[in-house]
């Protein structure tokens, strides 16, 4: 089942929209900003934060924050349950995996200490096969 935002679809979030649902990996604003320039959309880098924000917001799209930095990814992501990812740093292939004895570590802690409506993020992120290959034979 797709996702789709319960904003108004613009004309440009409707551009964001469609142009994340083409992609693979994760994007920063400035990426898909780039990408509709390139397509003939034109956009305001503003614009495309704003409604980056507001499909995140309303579960349209994943965020991802890199490690070690305060920039965020955007990727729209079938997976309608909640996942992680597996991010490459090189390349940005991404892989949504479930997480089951995470979930339950999570739970354990929280009770441990005695939270209660915890939620999580989680997302690692290392070098794809591929990269890996790439890095040990040069």
């Amino acid at each position: 089942m797709q996702r789709v935002p319960v904003q108004r679809m613009t004309k440009q979030r409707r551009a964001i929209w469609d142009l994340l649902r083409s992609q693979t990996k994760f994007l920063s604003a400035p990426e898909v900003h780039d990408l509709l320039l390139e397509s003939g959309t034109r956009i305001g880098l503003a614009t495309v934060y704003r409604n980056l924000q507001a499909l995140a917001s309303s579960g349209a799209v994943d965020v991802l924050r890199v490690d070690n930095s305060d920039v965020q990814l955007f990727r729209y992501c079938p997976e309608k349950d909640h996942h992680h990812h597996l991010v490459c740093r090189e390349c940005g292939t991404t892989v949504d995996v479930t997480g089951n004895v995470l979930e339950k570590w999570a739970q354990t802690l929280a009770r441990e200490y005695g939270f209660t409506k915890v939620s999580h993020s989680f997302e690692l992120f290392g070098l794809c096969a591929s990269c890996s290959e790439e890095e040990n034979a040069g």
